[in-house]
């Protein structure tokens, strides 16, 4: 199963994020299907390549919920719909 889930990265004390499409049974810094996003929480800004992510979730990939936050917030999904 594929998960969309955020991968960490950065330096000590500013940690920014990828979020990527990664199996479910690997661990947080392992090896990820591929890249599809980026979020920065101290600067709150998201980049989102919103063709690849709605391609993961067609083919039944489950983000995590602080992704799926994230993507709310990027208004890629509204607020009715639980994915």
């Amino acid at each position: 199963m594929v998960k969309l889930r955020l991968k960490r990265c950065g330096r000590k004390q500013r940690a920014v994020y990828r979020i990527v499409a990664i199996d479910v049974r690997s661990r947080r810094e392992g090896r990820d299907l591929r890249k599809v996003g980026f979020y920065d929480p101290i600067k709150n800004q998201t980049y989102s390549n919103v063709p690849a992510i709605l391609y993961f979730l067609e083919n039944g990939a489950q983000p995590t919920v602080t992704v799926r936050d994230i993507l709310r917030k990027a208004e890629l999904f509204k607020e009715g719909i639980s994915s």
